[in-house]
């Protein structure tokens, strides 16, 4: 035989050497879930290790993951019901949780890197991502609201707007008030290709935002489908986004893959709520090694192409790497 291939392999130093993919801490962007009060740390029952903070505990929070080379958040906020109502009204309220604990970050921590949450659901006595009437979600009046939410964030610092709501034709709707309101600078990472996936049940249990009937199959994607994402991928490329997103991580690595063949912008990918579930209470019950699926999983998002990975599992990650 001339051709040896284990030779690449026979010591940790050369398979370092041509290792093809790695993930590093600028890779990541760490979701995180705000609520309110004071001092207040909840941790997710479905998401070990994950907890829900008010702002000044999250503040902290916040300060450890620099520390470790964390500078990118994705939050979430956590809407009591009594300000939910159907048109998510407070979704634009500029005294709101969200509104106000963005500002307060950026005041703290003004290099840091904040995407923000572009949906009704948080806000919405439906629980849906759109305005609800007798049962059929509305596109177009949904884009309306989604606007002023974008804006109030925007004007209280956000850096990257990210619509996760897919609404026909959001993407461009939100460019072009941003831009009318003098905030071309912020930036949009769409949901470009997010699936009707049964892996969100964990995000639903801390948001609290869980629909109050039916599913949300008429606006989130088929999981049966694939070049449906390629058609996504153009229309938001056309719009104006300046990133795509495939939303969940592990059962679409083929549109991963399909999204970077086709597109010369950044592609980011979300290891969603129910993916670190299956992990964290596997490793809990001494079935895999945690640490190694953890990292296992995140190198499969490098390797099918992702730029940017959302994941849960950043700040242990960013441990783990400084070791």
């Amino acid at each position: 035989m001339t051709r040896r291939p284990r030779r690449n392999r026979k010591s940790e130093v050369i398979r370092n050497l041509v290792q093809e993919n790695s993930v590093i801490v600028n890779d990541l962007i760490f979701p995180i879930f705000v609520i309110e009060g004071q001092n207040q740390a909840v941790e997710i029952a479905s998401m070990p290790g994950i907890y829900r903070y008010s702002t000044d505990r999250m503040l902290d929070e916040i300060a450890a993951c620099v520390d470790l080379g964390l500078k990118a958040f994705a939050p979430f906020p956590v809407i009591s019901e009594g300000k939910k109502d159907r048109f998510a009204t407070e979704s634009f309220n500029p005294e709101n949780l969200f509104v106000k604990f963005i500002a307060e970050v950026k005041r703290n921590f003004p290099d840091v890197v904040l995407m923000t949450d572009v949906a009704m659901d948080p806000y919405s006595s439906d629980g849906h991502d759109g305005i609800v009437d007798n049962g059929e979600i509305l596109n177009d009046a949904t884009l309306e609201i989604l606007a002023k939410m974008a804006l109030a964030q925007a004007r209280a610092g956000a850096d990257i707007i990210g619509p996760s709501d897919m609404m026909d034709g959001r993407v461009g709707f939100l460019r072009n008030y941003l831009d009318s309101n003098g905030f071309q600078n912020v930036a949009i990472m769409s949901y470009t290709a997010k699936y009707a996936s049964a892996f969100y049940g964990p995000f639903r249990d801390a948001l609290d935002s869980a629909p109050k009937f039916g599913d949300k199959k008429t606006y989130q994607m088929n999981p049966a489908n694939s070049r449906e994402a390629l058609l996504e991928a153009e229309l938001d490329t056309m719009e104006g986004a300046d990133y795509l997103m495939v939303k969940p991580g592990l059962p679409y690595l083929d549109i991963v893959k399909s999204l970077r063949d086709h597109s010369h912008l950044p592609i980011a990918v979300y290891n969603i709520s129910g993916e670190y579930a299956m992990v964290k209470a596997a490793a809990q019950n001494g079935w895999i090694d945690g640490e190694r699926a953890m990292s296992e999983i995140l190198l499969s998002f490098k390797r099918a192409g992702a730029d940017i990975i959302l994941t849960y599992f950043s700040k242990e990650y960013a441990q783990l790497l400084k070791r």
